[in-house]
């Protein structure tokens, strides 16, 4: 867009052109320090767990993968974050799927497990100062002493928490600077203090606390109650509050933060939420940081959330992302700010809907954000912001005090369209000229301009991706190839249990490296987990399939495992999963059940299976039959299929057990 008098309009003219183009009288809006500065700002995030949404991201070949995390973390090119905030794994179902904890069992440390640590050093990579967040959102079961609660034992919990601190400097060389209590769950007093005691004992007194990660009540009214509590919380960080506080969190005096916010599309509509988000956060409610759920879309579309996050990297197999408006949305704050600048007190809103705010860094600079969403972009999907009308306007901006004497400020803009027929995406149009200490703008709807003495903003660009492609329908993987950075397989999506690689020691015989089932008690859970494992893999679009893999029962008597196909449902529903699972049990029987809780029993018998011996199962699934084999030789055929006509391939087991997969393959249509 080039800058024009429409655009850019000097107050010594300004009259006239108004009259000529009819758009009204410009409303003036007043940037000035003098009677000193607002909040600091701590900024901008991404969230990267709650869970196992960057899941398929550490699974992309280069250089694609590379391009994903220079979109996300490195200055100046992308959406430049300031604040990255992981899930501490609690081996649990916490959303789209399990994050593996540090500590599966109480005499167990491992800080290789997982992606997290990887995303963090990478992050750290391209922006050293970037701010990292921790935060759990289930418990290993040890913890809560076989109890749902992790507050029992809050001694237990504070040292688990503080060895995932402990253990991400020791081996990572990260330093964590906040952590968090118990994502979108109960608080307890006690455990923060003794957190903060546990945090101290061991050296870590520069960590900070967050809490509660869930509303501004009731935990703003127990700190203004307990001198004790409100000392050692740093951050008070609420969960999607609409842009809005409460006058109890304002009262404490301490930081406010919306410690994870979005939850949207990464469309128009989402990227046109995100620009409201950043500014009325701080305009309505003094929020100085705002982190983003979630920070990329890695993992099945169809899981709970499909394509939420600032960008969508969901195709390993083919290296193809799609990089939208809210990435470049995000870039309008974060590449013309720091950490540690002022928001000005002559903040606000602009007169015909939108608004406005502006921040210094102390040493002349000076950035101002504008954003005139509409009430088309306010489908959030939680909590939903106040649908309002916002229509063109023309606004004249005075700059005062220090400010006063600027004659140049450089101009970056975006328009947003459904249609994207006249979209525009973070392009730097000429510096605006200021007059007499001020310049206008003629303001249409949903844009979003930032005005600023920063002159290091820049659109990074990589050339397109690969083309989008469907998972392969032959797939096949031996677990004997392994990237030491990951404990995980490339592809499988536990949903409940955790499948990690194994290498048999004793007597391995062809099953040398293998994927076990290692969570053997419920975790302390966030959500409603399955009573069986399962990780799924695929296409939800299949519906023909062979699905073939070697299995190992670990439990003598009660264990048992499954491959299943058109396998429907993931997520913080997987309990509800219909598809077809094929069972065999330690005790020498099988099933073919038609949902994961077996409750629907299509065929049963006896098979042989006994624990402790490897055995191959083959599924078999053709339009409304199926069969199944067992060592290659058929066990059951041509069963009526019934229930869900599509969906992923998965394997699993029928409770929280050790159990062994290996050579698994898959031929679907």
């Amino acid at each position: 867009m080039a800058v024009s008098a429409r655009r850019f309009l000097a107050p010594p003219v300004l009259g006239l052109l108004l009259l000529l183009i009819g758009s009204g009288r410009a409303a003036d809006y007043m940037l000035d320090v003098r009677d000193g500065l607002g909040r600091e700002f701590d900024g901008i995030g991404g969230l990267s767990g709650g869970g196992a949404t960057s899941r398929l991201l550490v699974n992309y070949p280069e250089p694609y993968r590379t391009q994903i995390l220079d979109y996300l973390f490195k200055p100046n090119f992308g959406a430049s974050l300031h604040i990255l905030k992981v899930e501490i794994g609690g081996d649990a179902q916490s959303t789209d799927g399990t994050e593996p904890s540090h500590m599966h069992y109480e005499d167990d440390e491992n800080y290789f497990r997982g992606y997290e640590w990887w995303l963090m050093k990478e992050a750290k990579k391209r922006n050293p100062n970037i701010t990292l967040i921790g935060l759990p959102w289930a418990f290993p079961g040890w913890i809560g002493r076989g109890e749902a609660w992790p507050y029992d034992f809050p001694d237990i919990t504070a040292y688990y928490v503080v060895s995932w601190i402990i253990g991400a400097k020791q081996y990572h060389d990260l330093d964590i600077d906040y952590v968090g209590i118990w994502n979108e769950r109960s608080f307890d007093s006690k455990y923060i203090k003794l957190l903060r005691y546990t945090l101290d004992k061991a050296g870590l007194d520069r960590v900070k606390i967050i809490a509660s990660d869930n509303l501004w009540q009731p935990i703003s009214m127990f700190m203004l109650l307990d001198s004790e509590l409100h000392r050692v919380i740093d951050v008070i960080g609420a969960h999607y509050p609409g842009t809005h506080t409460v006058e109890e969190a304002l009262k404490t005096g301490k930081k406010l933060w919306s410690s994870e916010d979005y939850s949207t599309f990464n469309d128009e509509v989402g990227g046109g939420c995100w620009a409201r988000i950043l500014n009325q956060n701080y305009v309505n409610g003094n929020m100085t940081s705002t982190i983003s759920w979630n920070l990329v879309a890695s993992y099945y579309e169809e899981l709970p959330f499909g394509r939420d996050g600032l960008m969508t990297a969901k195709e390993p197999w083919s290296g193809h992302y799609v990089v939208e408006s809210p990435i470049w949305i995000t870039a309008h704050t974060t590449q013309f700010t720091q950490p540690g600048w002022h928001y000005l007190r002559t903040v606000g809103h602009l007169e015909k809907g939108g608004s406005y705010v502006a921040l210094t860094d102390g040493q002349g600079n000076l950035t101002i954000i504008i954003e005139t969403m509409s009430h088309n972009h306010s489908k959030c999907i939680r909590p939903p912001l106040p649908d309002f009308t916002v229509s063109p306007q023309n606004a004249t901006f005075y700059v005062k005090g220090p400010f006063s004497k600027l004659s140049t400020l450089q101009v970056w803009y975006s328009k947003l369209d459904f249609k994207h027929a006249n979209r525009t995406l973070f392009r730097q149009l000429a510096p605006l000229k200021l007059t007499g200490g001020a310049f206008s703008l003629e303001l249409d709807v949903d844009e979003i301009y930032t005005v600023t003495t920063v002159t290091t903003g820049q659109k990074g660009f990589y050339p397109e991706p690969p083309k989008s492609q469907p998972f392969p329908s032959r797939y096949q993987d031996d677990f004997n190839v392994r990237n030491p950075l990951f404990s995980e397989a490339p592809n499988f999506a536990d949903q409940s249990g955790v499948y990690e690689y194994f290498t048999n020691t004793s007597d391995p015989g062809e099953h040398v490296f293998t994927l076990r089932q290692v969570v053997t008690q419920r975790p302390v859970t966030w959500v409603l987990d399955a009573d069986q494992t399962i990780s799924v893999i695929g296409s939800y679009s299949w519906t023909n399939m062979t699905v073939t893999c070697d299995i190992y029962i670990e439990t003598p008597e009660t264990g048992g495992v499954f491959v299943a196909g058109r396998v429907d449902r993931g997520g913080s529903p997987t309990r509800g999963a219909k598809g077809l699972f094929f069972w065999v049990f330690a005790d020498g029987t099988y099933s073919v059940t038609v949902d994961l809780m077996r409750k629907i029993v299509l065929k049963k018998g006896l098979a042989g299976v006994r624990a402790h011996e490897w055995h191959t199962l083959t599924l078999h699934i053709y339009g409304h039959f199926a069969s199944g084999l067992l060592n290659g030789y058929p066990l059951w055929k041509d069963v009526f299929t019934v229930g869900s006509r599509n969906g992923w391939a998965a394997i699993g087991t029928s409770s929280f057990e050790l159990a062994q997969f290996d050579n698994f393959s898959v031929e679907a249509s």
